[in-house]
C-alpha cells in the first residue's frame, strides 16, 4: 500500500516507485519515436539505407527494396553490405559482379564524404544514389530511380536535335519571335535566302529592327515598317495566318507568311518564288493569250469587252471574222503551213486597226474577233469592214508558193444590235453566216430579219431531240498510251452522231446545240452508261475517259448517273476518268464543285481537257485540284515551235510539280512523240496512237497501238 504524506495526508510513493515510472515512461517516448521514424523512413518516395561502421545495414525502407527487387527476408538489419551487394547478384537485378560494385563503393565508404554516383541495374533502369558519411561512422544512402527522368531528358535532347536538323535543312528561311517581338529563332536558310550573317540579325532583334535593318541593308525596296508592324500586331489579335510578297531590290519575289502562335508570338517563314511567280506570269499570259499567234484570246476579249459595255456612251462594233478557204490550205499544204497563215492573218488585221483602242483577238481555229471603237459612226465601221477584206483577199507568200484566202465579216453595233457582250457576239456570228452564205468574202451588218441561221438552229435542235431515242447515237474510243512503257492505259469515248438526213454530224456542231437546249444530259447520261459497258469487257486495268459538260454537272441527279453507271457495268470507279473542260471550272457555282469532289471522294479520276486555249488554267488549278491534264492539240501540232515546244515543257513541268498526270492530245508524229517523251510527258493520245474505233475493234486496236508505241 502507498504511505501517504504526513502533512496532507496524501499517499506517499513507496521506495523506487517514481524510478520505475520514469523509465517507463521514456520507453514509451523511445518507442513512440522509433515508430514515428520508422513510419517517416517507410513513406519516403525513395530508397533509404543506413548502415553503421562495421558496414552493416542499421534500417532499410520498402521503397530501397522494391528498388532493386531484393527479399525482404533475407534484408534483416545487420545484414553485411557486401552480402547485400552478392544478393542482388545473386537475384540477377545486377548488371556486374559484387565484387566490382563494392570496389566501386568503397573509396566513397572510406573517404566519409558525400558523393552522388548513378548505378544502371540489369533490366536497364537507372537508379541516382546519394551517399551521405555518418558522424559515429557508418553512412547513409538515398536511391531514387531516374530512369524516365533520363528517359525524357533523352526525348527532349533528340526533340532539340531533330528541331535544329529540321531548321538547318528546312528549304524556306524562319523566323520565330515570341510575344515581346523579339526573336527567339533564326535558321540559316534565312541567312542564305537575304544574303547577310547572323552578325545582321542577332537573337533578340525585335521585328522593327529586323524590317529597318533589312531597308538599311538594301534588301527590300522601300517599306513602310510601321504599318507592317501594325499589320502584324492585327494578324497576332485576329489570330490568322497572313501571306504577302516582298519584291527583293536584285529582283527577286519572296513569298513572307506569319502565323501567330497559340502561346504568343508567331513565326515567318519565307519562300524564294521568283521561278514559281515567273511561271505564273507566263501561264497568265497563256491564259489570256492565243499562243499560235500572240492575240487576246476569247477569255481577254470578253474582258475589254464587258469593260467597254459598262461605260459605253458611244457606239462600239462587234466584227465576227472567219477565214475562207482556210481548210483547203490545211489540206493542201499541211497544218504547219495554215499555222504559218493563220499568224500572218494576225499581223495584217492588227495592221488594219485605227489605234490602240481598238481589240483583236482569235477566238480559235480561223476564228477572229474585232471590237471597234467608231468616232464617225458607221461609215467608219464599213471603211474598215472593206480595208480588211482587201488586205486578207492578197495573197500570202510563204516559201515561194502563194496562198490565197478570203475572209468574211459579220458586224453587230452596240446599242442597236445589242446592249450586252452575248447579244452583240451572237448578233454577229449571225451575220457572218449571212456572208457566208451569200458567197462569202463579204462583211454583213446585222439586220433583224436575218432569221435563216435561227431557222436552221431550230431544225438542227429538232432533229437532235428525237435523234437518241431512234438511236443514231454510237460511240467510238481512241486508245491513250503511257509514253515511257508504250502501254495502253485506256481509252477516250467519243460521240458519233449518224443522221439518216444530214449524215455523219460533227460533235463541235451538235455538242454546243445539245449543252445550250439541255439535251446534253440525257446525252451524257447514255455516253456514260454505253462507255462504262464496253470497258467492263477490257482488261482490269485500262481506264475509260468521258467527257462531261458544265450543263451535265449542274444536273442535280449527274452524281447520282455516275454511280449507277458505274453499278450497272461493274466497273470500278477508279477506272474512270470525266473530262472536263475550263468553262466547268469557270462556274462559280458551289454545286458543280461540290459535285466534283463528290465524285474523286469515290476514287473517279478528274482531268482537264484542252488545256490553255483559252481561260486562266492555273487559277483553276489552285481553286480545284485534278488529277490529269490533257495539252489540247493545237500546241502538240506546233510543238516543233521554239516558243510553243516551250509552252509544253512549262504545262508538263507545271504537272509534274503538282502531282497531276499530262497527256498530250493529238500526237500524229514520231517526231511529237519523241519530244513529248524527252519532255517528261506520261501520257500521248492521237493517230500515231490509234484511231477512234468501235467498242468491237478496242481491244485490236489496243494491241496494233501498242506495238506502235514500243517502237519510237
Amino acid at each position: 500500500m502507498p504511505v501517504a504524506d504526513a502533512k496532507d495526508g496524501s499517499p506517499v510513493p513507496e521506495p523506487g516507485t517514481e524510478g520505475m515510472d520514469r523509465s517507463r515512461h521514456m520507453e514509451d517516448e523511445l518507442r513512440e519515436q522509433n515508430e514515428r521514424f520508422s513510419a517517416a523512413v517507410e513513406n519516403m518516395s525513395y530508397g533509404l539505407c543506413m548502415f553503421d561502421a562495421d558496414e552493416r545495414m542499421i534500417i532499410c525502407n520498402g521503397n530501397y527494396i522494391n528498388i532493386f527487387c531484393l527479399d525482404p527476408r533475407v534484408m534483416r538489419p545487420g545484414i553485411r553490405f557486401l552480402d547485400i551487394l552478392r544478393h542482388s547478384v545473386d537475384i540477377g537485378i545486377a548488371s556486374q559482379s559484387a565484387d566490382e560494385l563494392y570496389a566501386i563503393r568503397k573509396p566513397y565508404i572510406d573517404q566519409a564524404k558525400p558523393s552522388t554516383y548513378e548505378e544502371t541495374l540489369s533490366d536497364g533502369r537507372i537508379i541516382n544514389i546519394s551517399h551521405r558519411p555518418l558522424a559515429s561512422g557508418g553512412w547513409v544512402s538515398i536511391y531514387e530511380d531516374i530512369t524516365e527522368q533520363r528517359r525524357a531528358q533523352q526525348d527532349l535532347k533528340e526533340q532539340h536535335r531533330r528541331f535544329d536538323a529540321a531548321l538547318a535543312n528546312m528549304s524556306q528561311g524562319l523566323l520565330m519571335y515570341d510575344a515581346d517581338s523579339k526573336m527567339i529563332v533564326r535558321n540559316r536558310r534565312f541567312l542564305e535566302l537575304y544574303n547577310v550573317t547572323a552578325a545582321d540579325f542577332p537573337i533578340g532583334t525585335t521585328h522593327r529592327d529586323a524590317l529597318e535593318r533589312l531597308l538599311e541593308l538594301g534588301i527590300y525596296t522601300k517599306i513602310d515598317v510601321d504599318s507592317e508592324v501594325a499589320k502584324t500586331q492585327a494578324c497576332l489579335a485576329a489570330a490568322k495566318t497572313h501571306s504577302a510578297y516582298r519584291y527583293l531590290t536584285d529582283g527577286r519575289t519572296v513569298l513572307v507568311t506569319r502565323r501567330p502562335m497559340s502561346g504568343g508570338g508567331w513565326v515567318v517563314t519565307f519562300d524564294d518564288v521568283t521561278e514559281r511567280r515567273r511561271t505564273e506570269e507566263r501561264m497568265t499570259h497563256l491564259a489570256h493569250h492565243d499562243t499560235l499567234t500572240g492575240l487576246p484570246n476569247r477569255s481577254m476579249f470578253r474582258e475589254r469587252l464587258d469593260y467597254a459595255l459598262e461605260d459605253a456612251a458611244a457606239p462600239l462594233a462587234i466584227f465576227s471574222l472567219d477565214l475562207d478557204r482556210f481548210k483547203a490550205v490545211n489540206d493542201t499544204w499541211g497544218h504547219p503551213a495554215g499555222d504559218w497563215l493563220l499568224k500572218s492573218v494576225a499581223e495584217r488585221l492588227q495592221r488594219c486597226l485605227r489605234n490602240e483602242t481598238d481589240v483583236v483577238a482569235r477566238f480559235g481555229g480561223d476564228e477572229f474577233v474585232i471590237i471597234q471603237f467608231p468616232s464617225r459612226g458607221l461609215a467608219e465601221v464599213e471603211k474598215m469592214a472593206k480595208r480588211i477584206v482587201e488586205v486578207i483577199a492578197k495573197p500570202f507568200r510563204d516559201k515561194n508558193r502563194d496562198m490565197h484566202v478570203g475572209i468574211s465579216l459579220g458586224i453587230a453595233v452596240f446599242p442597236d444590235d445589242g446592249r450586252d457582250a452575248d447579244t452583240l457576239l451572237k448578233n454577229a456570228d449571225t451575220a457572218l453566216y449571212r456572208a457566208k452564205s451569200e458567197g462569202r468574202n463579204l462583211y454583213r451588218f446585222f439586220e433583224p430579219g436575218m432569221d435563216a441561221t435561227v431557222q436552221t438552229r431550230r431544225a438542227l435542235e429538232a432533229d437532235l431531240e428525237t435523234a437518241l431515242p431512234r438511236q443514231e447515237f454510237d460511240l467510238d474510243f481512241q486508245p491513250i498510251m503511257n509514253i515511257e512503257s508504250g502501254e495502253i492505259v485506256g481509252a477516250e469515248a467519243l460521240m458519233r452522231w449518224h443522221s439518216p438526213t444530214r449524215g455523219t454530224v460533227a460533235p463541235d456542231n451538235f455538242i454546243p446545240v445539245a449543252e445550250e437546249t439541255g439535251l446534253i444530259v440525257r446525252l451524257g447520261e447514255w455516253a456514260l452508261r454505253k462507255a462504262c459497258a464496253a470497258a467492263a469487257g477490257w482488261p482490269s486495268a485500262l481506264r475509260i475517259a468521258v467527257n462531261v459538260s458544265a450543263v451535265q454537272l449542274k444536273s442535280s441527279g449527274f452524281a447520282r448517273n455516275v454511280i449507277s453507271a458505274l453499278a450497272f457495268s461493274g466497273v470500278p470507279a477508279s477506272r474512270l476518268e470525266l473530262e472536263i473542260t475550263e468553262t466547268v471550272l469557270m462556274d462559280e457555282s458551289e454545286t458543280v464543285l461540290k459535285t466534283l469532289r463528290q465524285l474523286r471522294e469515290l476514287g473517279i479520276r478528274i482531268a482537264l481537257d484542252d488545256f490553255g486555249t483559252g481561260y486562266s488554267s492555273l487559277g483553276y488549278l489552285r481553286r480545284f485540284p485534278v488529277d490529269k491534264i490533257k495539252i489540247d492539240r493545237s500546241f502538240i501540232r506546233d510543238i516543233g515551235n521554239r516558243d510553243t515546244a516551250a509552252i509544253v515543257r512549262t504545262i508538263i513541268g507545271l504537272g509534274s510539280e503538282l502531282g497531276i498526270t499530262v497527256t498530250a492530245e493529238g500526237v500524229e508524229t514520231e517526231m511529237q512523240l519523241d519530244i513529248l517523251r524527252k519532255d517528261g510527258c506520261v501520257e500521248a493520245q492521237g493517230y500515231l496512237i490509234g484511231v477512234p474505233s468501235k467498242a468491237t475493234d478496242i481491244v485490236r486496236l489496243l494491241k496494233t497501238t501498242v506495238a506502235v508505241g514500243q517502237s519510237g
